[in-house]
């Protein structure tokens, strides 16, 4: 009976193998996963209702365990990986003041507060422009790129604030 108990639970163990996927899965009792002849061959048709009945809580019971572990597992093994970012949105402001050229180091001011810092890319007004209109825009990789209004070169920038 032991055997049979070891080798019942050693099933189920194995089924658990994927246990995100059956946690949203109820326990299945014994006498539902195993035809007349599975029943016959292990000896679980020997049984007393009762007993077949402790031994399916028993099994639900470890089944519950494993999956909680496993939980556990997975989310320790996702300790020190980045936090997934929701996706962003443009900012879409102005820039505070006169505008005439912007290359590497540059810092923009917009209206709103926040704080630019041109990392890569050049733009070269041929007049000055007040308070121009600019978009930035989330890149690849979480990469930024400013855009002023009526201009075609993109800057490559990062939050200096």
């Amino acid at each position: 009976m032991r055997l049979l108990l070891a080798c019942i639970a050693v099933a189920v163990a194995v089924s658990i193998s994927s246990a995100p996927a059956l946690a949203a899965r109820d326990y299945v009792a014994l006498e539902q996963r195993l035809n007349a002849e599975q029943m016959r061959a292990t000896g679980l048709d020997t049984l007393s209702p009762e007993q077949l009945a402790l031994l399916n809580r028993l099994l639900s019971q470890d089944q519950g365990a494993l999956v909680e572990a496993a939980v556990a597992e997975r989310a320790a093994d996702d300790v020190g990986r980045r936090e997934k970012r929701p996706a962003t949105a443009p900012v879409t402001a102005s820039v505070q003041g006169e505008v005439r050229a912007w290359s590497r180091g540059d810092t923009v001011l917009l209206d709103n507060g926040q704080r630019w810092r041109v990392i890569e890319g050049n733009l070269y007004l041929g007049k000055p422009a007040t308070n121009p209109k600019i978009t930035i825009t989330p890149g690849f990789m979480g990469a930024w790129y400013l855009q002023m209004d009526g201009q075609t070169p993109r800057l490559k920038v990062q939050r200096a604030d």
